[in-house]
């Protein structure tokens, strides 16, 4: 999988993936103006070129509010999204390359304000999906939010992910359905304890293969380590 060229469905309007981006864009606007003030922590997995938050921060009062982590293990990828966060003067963005479904990469933001998982629950195991919702409540602090995305092929899973989470401290925002799926769950509970080394899934592309991914990529260091 040409994960650099995938990308280029969202510049074509009429595409799913550009409506899909478009929503979530509209979902993290709001998450942000509903924000208390003060800093605004963001943890992306799986981020490919950060179209998503990049794109939602342009021109948004909060924006420089926003301190996030974007996690992508594709180099071309990570490249873009860094160069694109410089561009939009975005400071408070950092972009590493990585292992996305280890928990290491996230704990020093958790509990975020926001946790993106999009582009994941599709080229997951269903197991995994669930694995990774339960990190999910260790990562979302009360109050934040998780924004997700995945397809509505049979069998369509979105209602299954719904009660997932609405079973693990989740209430339901937002669910969208015409031609994609995507949806927006909010946590009303205390967050869990948020643990090192949880391994909450391996990204399959579509041809079924599991890419060798490093257990924490040599790009990761937490903030404030040397």
């Amino acid at each position: 999988m040409d994960w650099v060229a995938w990308h280029d469905a969202y510049d074509d309007p009429g595409s799913a993936l550009a409506r899909r981006l478009g929503w979530v864009q509209q979902e993290i606007r709001t998450v942000l103006a509903a924000a208390p003030p003060g800093p605004v922590t963001v943890v992306s997995m799986c981020a490919g070129q950060g179209r998503d938050l990049i794109g939602a921060l342009a021109g948004h009062p909060r924006a420089g509010d926003v301190r996030a982590r974007l996690v992508e293990l594709d180099p071309a990828n990570v490249n873009r999204a860094r160069e694109a966060a410089q561009a939009s003067g975005l400071g408070g963005i950092e972009v590493v390359r990585g292992d996305a479904g280890l928990t290491d990469h996230y704990l020093d933001l958790a509990p975020a304000d926001l946790v993106l998982a999009c582009g994941v629950f599709g080229n997951i195991p269903d197991a995994e999906v669930a694995a990774t919702i339960d990190a999910c409540a260790a990562l979302c602090r009360q109050g934040g939010a998780v924004i997700w995305t995945r397809h509505r092929r049979p069998p369509d899973l979105v209602p299954v992910i719904c009660s997932w989470f609405e079973t693990r401290g989740f209430e339901r925002v937002a669910v969208a359905g015409i031609g994609f799926g995507a949806g927006v769950h909010r946590r009303v509970v205390q967050p869990a304890r948020a643990r090192p080394g949880v391994r909450m899934f391996r990204f399959t592309d579509r041809s079924g293969s599991r890419p060798q991914e490093p257990s924490v990529s040599n790009d990761f260091r937490p903030r404030g380590s040397t």
